[in-house]
């Protein structure tokens, strides 16, 4: 079913928008889960939108089950995967030139009830030049690890016990010297910082106990002023964080259902979504500062599960039944809506001037990110997968539930690590 061409979302506008501007980040790598700052950009426009399995450098079978995204540093890729029978957690790091598993960690756990859509490794690692950093829950245990990268364990803390009937999922990012993790659950909730280099604690934060959140933050950097980390959760709506004291500069309650989707700033403004079972509830549009505001909210085929991307003034939701919607991000004025079809689980992300987007049967649809709709193609991955891709140079890393595909040309070096 297609939509007609700039039909109105269901859209209140309350605010004019400030410019401002998304934290700067290192361009070279993808180091947490969407890449630099969580915005899902990637620059080359060398990556293919149509493709065959000639196409791919690599293709790898991985152990166990997962529905998490790779991450990179230098030549090594770091990936997640879990036993779906015994909840055993596995941390891999492969050569990302040939496509080999240079080492696996394996770490005993507990099966426990999960979402059915979710998996004992939803978590996506965070990378930095000395650490790759994981996350996992179980009922007893939230752990957070840190290995270095030939697969030696530098540290590693238990967060205490983490209660919700879905699991867990939240994944970890690295801000300056610090390891920043959401604990917003049904139980004993909190934000925490620890040091990048033992673990220690730099700050912990409470927050109300309510309904588990999956919100990885991002970085806010408001011109002129110091930078913020962004987090989602329908305790707590729209916060923002001093990342140096854990501080709660401000928050917004803006959401009435669960937060799955993470935080993106485009337009002079801070976006997140909310949503439930039956889909996405509402994505909501701040005006960040001391005195938040509501900017807009768009109703209209909101994302639940996958994130928002924006390129340039353009805001593209993609929800999970397959409704794909291009917005002016500053104003939440409609400028098209499409039905691509399939459900999603993964977000989307853009490659030069496309959007890549992982159905949850395997299908990768790819579509102009423009003021103007184009399906340009759909390709088969041959399995299921709940993942986002991941991008370094001119290759994409995609993962199905069992398998990491390598998207482009032999034998590339990736960007090296300082």
């Amino acid at each position: 079913m297609r939509f007609a061409h700039r039909r109105p979302l269901v859209v209140t506008a309350i605010s004019l928008v400030c410019c401002f501007s998304s934290a700067p980040a290192r361009a070279q790598e993808w180091t947490r889960f969407r890449g630099p700052n969580g915005t899902g950009l990637a620059p080359s426009d060398k990556i293919p939108t149509e493709w065959t399995a000639s196409d791919y450098a690599w293709k790898l079978e991985l152990p166990g089950v997962g529905h998490s995204s790779p991450v990179l540093w230098g030549d090594k890729l770091f990936l997640t995967s879990a036993d779906e029978e015994s909840a055993e957690r596995i941390v891999l790091c492969i050569d990302a030139l040939a496509g080999k598993i240079l080492w696996q960690k394996r770490y005993p756990s507990t099966a426990h009830p999960k979402h059915l859509r979710n998996s004992f490794a939803s978590a996506s690692p965070a990378v930095d030049a000395h650490h790759v950093y994981v996350a996992w829950t179980a009922p007893s245990e939230y752990t957070l690890l840190a290995l270095d990268h030939q697969g030696k364990e530098a540290w590693r803390r238990d967060l205490g016990p983490f209660d919700s009937q879905h699991s867990g999922g939240t994944s970890p990012i690295v801000y300056e010297d610090l390891v920043i993790l959401g604990n917003d659950q049904d139980g004993v909730s909190f934000l925490a910082a620890v040091n990048a280099s033992d673990g220690q604690d730099r700050w912990r934060t409470e927050r109300r106990s309510a309904v588990v959140a999956y919100s990885t933050p991002c970085v806010y950097q408001p011109t002129g002023g110091k930078p913020e980390l962004i987090f989602n959760s329908q305790a707590h709506g729209i916060s923002a964080i001093d990342p140096v004291t854990g501080k709660t500069d401000w928050e917004l309650e803006v959401f009435d259902k669960r937060s799955v989707s993470s935080p993106i700033v485009a337009g002079g403004l801070i976006f997140g979504s909310c949503g439930s079972g039956g889909g996405g509830g509402g994505v909501m549009a701040v005006k960040p500062g001391p005195e938040p505001k509501l900017a807009y909210k768009v109703t209209d085929a909101a994302p639940y599960v996958p994130t928002l991307i924006a390129k340039g003034p353009l805001l593209f939701l993609w929800s999970d039944k397959g409704i794909v919607s291009c917005l002016r991000a500053a104003t939440g004025e409609a400028v098209w809506r499409e039905r691509v079809g399939g459900n999603y689980s993964g977000s989307p992300i853009i490659a030069g001037e496309h959007l890549y987007c992982i159905a949850d049967d395997g299908t990768v649809v790819v579509l102009d990110a423009s003021e103007n709709y184009r399906l340009v193609a759909r390709n088969a991955l041959g399995e299921d997968s709940r993942s986002t891709p991941a991008v370094v140079g001119d290759r994409m890393y995609l993962r199905t539930f069992s398998h990491l595909f390598c998207l482009g040309p032999q034998n590339q070096r990736t960007a090296k690590a300082d």
